[in-house]
């Protein structure tokens, strides 16, 4: 097995040792790093919050944040993440009473969150939240970055000066490793299916119920989430013996903000779309058998945008794609052989290959929809962008991709409201 190259961190560290390239312990020259030797002892780890502080070492005992929060996303409007998993909110560092601190170094306030982790080595660490620590806005680098410069400055075990060996942005390395660790050992998911509480477009549960669960799995009390009378967010609670990095991590009993779900008829909402069947013309009995009358039927729905089978965000009334704010109602008209939609603007349809909406429409687009819900236009489910939507910026919707010009593939699902 060759061994791993540096990466930059670890030559800029070498060069600005001591000795330079020249120390005999030198990654660069067969010194070996290893973790126990990262660090100045801890002759007697204390766990945090548990033990009153009096003038310890913050490298060793966590303060004034010992209170640790592990939290877990839930979304599904839009839906990110795996079907099957919850995903990563962060890793949060509370006072022992359920106070906090936020942004506490302004001097290590990151936002190339990806480069640390490839440059560090840890391109392994960066494809695992690239799956499962995911932003609802479809800009997970920038939830990343939010999470470490508000929560991860505040962790007194992280500061450099904690290292003995420092080398440029570790620290931010281990942040991410830990948050991910716990992630691993806290399934969500798992833990409530085990007691039949899974998702469902149907079934809702108690508060009871899904706290009993979660409080048993972790040993301690939850904290649970509620958007809208839907379970979105879980807060796992814990003390640190010793250091983050290291340390020993305890199930703590919840404190500060408490659960704000209601104590029953709580929804568990699949991030699959429920089941709709197809717009269809009415029909009525003639001689030869039943026969399209339409248009005669109207259903009320949202169109949303679909990428790589996640749904990222949905269409507005002007017909474009955004992934802020609230879908557009729209409506579908049965004709023969498929409907047609319109929004609050007008009908819908494509204007020099540009799906678009409004009153100038002559001629509205010809729809119909196969098992999965999605829009299918002349044969084609496939539609295309050029670039997903950010913010406050709209994509346009072509019909076809212009001799690859327009390089985002995606479909778009009619979810009936």
């Amino acid at each position: 097995m060759q061994p791993l190259l540096p990466g930059p961190q670890r030559i800029l560290q070498s060069l600005s040792g001591p000795l330079g390239l020249l120390a005999s312990n030198s990654p660069l020259f067969g010194g070996v790093h290893q973790t126990d030797t990262k660090f100045s002892a801890c002759s007697r780890p204390e766990l945090s919050c548990r033990t009153q502080f009096q003038s310890q070492d913050t490298c060793c005992f966590n303060y004034p944040g010992g209170h640790f929060l592990q939290t877990q996303f839930w979304d599904t409007d839009p839906a990110v993440g795996p079907d099957d998993s919850w995903t990563i909110h962060g890793l949060w560092p509370d006072h022992c009473d359920g106070g906090f601190d936020q942004y506490c170094d302004s001097h290590r306030r990151y936002s190339n969150i990806s480069l640390i982790l490839v440059d560090s080595g840890r391109g392994d660490l960066l494809e695992y939240m690239q799956t499962y620590w995911k932003d609802f806005r479809g800009d997970d680098p920038d939830l990343w970055e939010h999470e470490w410069n508000k929560h991860g400055t505040c962790i007194s075990t992280l500061e450099t000066k904690c290292y003995s060996d420092y080398v440029p942005q570790e620290e931010v390395v281990d942040y991410f490793d830990k948050s991910v660790d716990l992630f691993k050992g806290l399934p969500s998911f798992e833990t409530l299916s085990k007691a039949g509480i899974v998702p469902s477009h149907d079934e809702t549960y108690d508060f009871a119920d899904i706290q009993e669960a979660l409080d048993a799995a972790h040993g301690a009390q939850v904290t649970v989430r509620c958007r809208r009378g839907a379970l979105n967010e879980i807060w796992y609670h814990f003390n640190v013996a010793g250091r983050l990095q290291t340390g020993r991590f305890e199930p703590a009993d919840a404190v500060g903000g408490g659960s704000n779900c209601p104590r029953s008829g709580i929804r568990y909402i699949p991030k699959k779309p429920a089941p709709t069947h197809q717009p269809h013309p009415t029909v009525t009995d003639a001689p030869g058998g039943p026969e399209p009358t339409g248009p005669v039927q109207t259903r009320k729905g949202n169109l949303r945008v679909y990428t790589l089978n996640q749904q990222r965000g949905c269409l507005i009334s002007r017909g474009t794609w955004f992934t802020s704010g609230t879908c557009a109602t729209f409506k579908a008209k049965d004709v023969t052989d498929g409907f047609h939609v319109e929004s609050r603007r007008g009908p819908c349809g494509f204007v020099k290959d540009i799906f678009t909406c409004g009153h100038q429409i002559r001629n509205p687009a010809l729809f119909t929809i196969n098992d999965n819900n999605i829009l299918v236009y002349s044969g084609n489910s496939t539609l295309f962008a050029d670039k997903a939507p950010k913010g406050h910026v709209q994509s346009k919707i072509f019909a076809h991709d212009g001799n690859g010009e327009h390089a985002i593939e995606l479909s778009i699902a009619w979810f009936e409201t």
